[in-house]
């Protein structure tokens, strides 16, 4: 009898990705607005201290820039998701939880933003910021490769996501880079994620190698 109930469970066809897009689009909203708390809480503390407007944006000037590189970054990981979900058509369980998985990372990084602001400068704190990064990062690679391997799930010529792996892994790659870097080398801190710039150089590499 369970022989039976198992056959007829795997026979049953594979949930549209429709619903589980809408849902990633909605999570990610909300975490690029939870953004903005921080700051709209200085705003009200700055108005009851009668501190003027200039004041407050060199005052914050470092939480101005943490929500914009945040916000920036969370947008082009959305991208990126987005671009890579158009193509998928249907959704398994192990599919569903990497997903889920991914939101959690970017539902933390409000949280890792605020850290950077809150607290004095520290290794932990390079730590919790771009290692949330390339985590974030991280489980959008396993993510590829787990659709590169389960083409039925998928409406893409194999070749292309051959390259989008190429791509997503040399991404990860500079994330764990700049956060060595910036845990070897304290004075760059942040500035270490420039190195993301350099993607499409190691890209080209990476493709000419293997071809």
């Amino acid at each position: 009898m369970e022989e039976a109930a198992r056959t007829r469970d795997d026979s049953q066809p594979l949930p549209s990705a429709e619903r589980l897009k809408a849902f990633t689009d909605a999570v990610v909203a909300i975490a690029m607005t939870l953004l903005i708390l921080p700051l709209m809480e200085s705003v009200s503390d700055a108005g009851t201290e009668s501190g003027s407007v200039s004041e407050w944006f060199v005052a914050e000037w470092t939480g101005l820039f943490a929500f914009a590189l945040s916000f920036v970054l969370i947008a082009n990981f959305w991208l990126v998701h987005h671009r890579l979900f158009a193509k998928v058509e249907r959704v398994d369980t192990p599919l569903m939880w990497l997903t889920v998985l991914w939101m959690f990372t970017i539902v933390w990084m409000p949280v890792a933003t605020a850290i950077t602001t809150a607290f004095t400068e520290d290794t932990v704190q390079l730590v919790v910021y771009i290692g949330t990064l390339t985590v974030t990062s991280a489980v959008l690679g396993v993510t590829r490769l787990y659709l590169s391997r389960h083409p039925s799930l998928y409406d893409e010529p194999p070749g292309d996501m051959r390259d989008e792996l190429i791509g997503g892994w040399t991404i990860t790659g500079l994330f764990a880079v700049a956060l060595v870097v910036s845990i070897v080398f304290p004075a760059i801190s942040y500035a270490a994620l420039f190195l993301l710039a350099l993607r499409p150089l190691f890209q080209r590499l990476v493709l000419r190698r293997r071809t």
